[in-house]
């Protein structure tokens, strides 16, 4: 079985537009959430959402590409682009080598209603215009990317809810610890248009804490209202180690353990038992102790039962008083289907620059999250191994487990 390693990372985010300036908000605690102003007059319970800019791609893409190219494929493409150039992969590279592409994206909102309103206006289907289709599939990301990018190796999209960033990398993971590949682009990308979320604040799991935005986001707080939306990208290449080394690439770090599991319960209400299982799969599959790892990054979106839940299935795992945990969603928001990936930058990035950041907004945990080790301000201190935990609609969970 192969060794796999991350040898680049790039990001776009609510708290940063590449790894430096995410570094810098994580370290200082600083939250990327907004109010859209755009979602009030739209019917919106809540207008609260991790605000992401657009790029401008004109120069660096033709019209072609960008025709077919999404909000989210727009926020991938763009990590993408800073994680080869961390991993120092070149076209060159990618046109001599089989690269693949795994993806986490679970819907494409605004790009298929756009589409369905031009023909219900126009009546006429040829106006909604040749990129529609590549806009509005599930896998727009990963045919886009592999297109521009001239791939040649495994591509498809993950689709699982909010855990799709991290079961990109986990299956990336498992591709080349086997042998099959020795080369994946991996992460997860999420749009923040008004259009993509209506349905979830429909639904009532939004916080209302429209006066102090950037308090909104309260994980693991007894007085949390709801969870925040968000947005952006993450991409990680994730090599086996012996590929890597050849190539004299850089060695960010180490994927020793993936662990999956379904809850088989309740459609949209977390339980315990999932998400225990998950991670002490993800241990035993990294053969290391729970006490070996030194810091979590809970899955935590700052949702009453959610939360609750997630903090018990730490403590049965890892018991009372166990390794650090903070949820980055106190500051990003929930970036849904980018959200596994996006988190497991954040914490290579606090690992490689030795500090655990803060759960902001945290005065007072609750009963469940009380028995947990939280982090309400930055911590400086040197680890070597993480575990990130990331779960989603329908029951379906990801832990990963990451070292220096």
């Amino acid at each position: 079985m192969n060794r796999v390693v991350i040898t680049g990372m790039g990001i776009y985010s609510c708290i940063g537009k590449n790894l430096e300036e995410v570094k810098n908000s994580l370290y200082e605690g600083k939250s990327g959430i907004k109010i859209d102003e755009e979602r009030i007059p739209f019917g919106y319970r809540s207008p609260l959402t991790g605000m992401v800019e657009r790029p401008n791609l004109k120069s660096d893409l033709s019209r072609r590409q960008r025709v077919s190219l999404g909000e989210e494929g727009e926020y991938a493409y763009v990590a993408t682009i800073e994680a080869l150039k961390n991993a120092k992969i070149d076209q060159d590279y990618i046109d001599a080598n089989e690269v693949g592409i795994l993806y986490g994206n679970d819907s494409t909102a605004q790009s298929v209603i756009e589409s369905i309103d031009t023909i219900r206006e126009k009546k006429d289907t040829t106006l909604v215009g040749s990129g529609a289709i590549f806009k509005g599939m599930n896998s727009s990301v990963t045919m886009n990317l592999s297109t521009i990018f001239r791939l040649t190796g495994i591509n498809f999209t993950i689709s699982a809810a909010c855990a799709s960033g991290s079961h990109s990398i986990g299956m990336a993971y498992q591709l080349i610890k086997s042998g099959l590949q020795d080369c994946v682009i991996c992460g997860g990308a999420q749009e923040i248009n008004k259009l993509a979320m209506g349905s979830f604040d429909g639904l009532g799991v939004f916080s209302l804490n429209t006066e102090n935005p950037e308090q909104a986001s309260r994980p693991f707080d007894s007085s949390r209202d709801g969870l925040v939306p968000s947005g952006g990208a993450a991409t990680l290449i994730l090599e086996s180690y012996d590929s890597a080394v050849k190539r004299g690439a850089p060695i960010l770090g180490e994927i020793i353990g993936y662990g999956f599991s379904s809850n088989g319960d309740h459609i949209s209400t977390p339980n315990v038992e999932g998400p225990s299982r998950a991670m002490l799969k993800a241990i035993k599959q990294a053969n290391i102790n729970p006490s070996d790892i030194f810091y979590v990054n809970a899955h935590a979106t700052s949702t009453p039962v959610g939360d609750a839940n997630e903090a018990r299935a730490i403590v049965n795992v890892f018991g009372e008083n166990g390794p650090y945990v903070s949820s980055t969603k106190s500051m990003t928001g929930h970036e849904c289907w980018m959200a596994g990936a996006s988190e497991v930058i954040y914490s290579m990035l606090m690992m490689h620059h030795d500090f655990i950041a803060p759960n902001i907004n945290l005065k007072q945990p609750d009963e469940a999250a009380s028995k947990l080790n939280l982090v309400s301000k930055t911590l400086d201190k040197k680890f070597d191994v993480f575990l990130s935990n990331s779960f989603g609609f329908g029951g379906t969970n990801s832990a990963l487990i990451i070292k220096k």
